[in-house]
């Protein structure tokens, strides 16, 4: 089992049905294999933003995640981040994809 898997098993067994995310994330496959959605952004901000809306219109039940990049992708979400904690959204977020040669 590989780590994007128990990954979203942990999501899954948190009863999130729904991950939005940025297209470079790897854990996007491991989602449509377990059967969470995966709704894709183009913007770090604007995927923040997403699930921010959906954590706010679902009361937080479940928690809303949001996959991205690793530096500079988190760094681009910090706005999104700012406006999710100013409104008190329940958002999970999930800075991923390191490449393990320079880890």
């Amino acid at each position: 089992m590989q780590v994007m898997d128990v990954i979203v098993e942990i999501l899954k067994r948190e009863g999130i049905s729904t991950l939005f995310c940025y297209p470079t994330t790897p854990i996007i496959e491991a989602a449509v294999k377990a059967g969470i959605r995966p709704v894709i952004c183009r913007q770090e901000r604007v995927g923040v933003d997403m699930a921010s809306g959906f954590a706010r219109t679902s009361n937080g039940r479940p928690v809303a995640a949001f996959a991205m990049q690793y530096g500079p992708g988190a760094e681009n979400a910090f706005p999104g981040i700012a406006s999710a904690f100013s409104d008190s959204a329940p958002v999970l977020l999930l800075p991923l994809g390191h490449p393990r040669d320079t880890a």
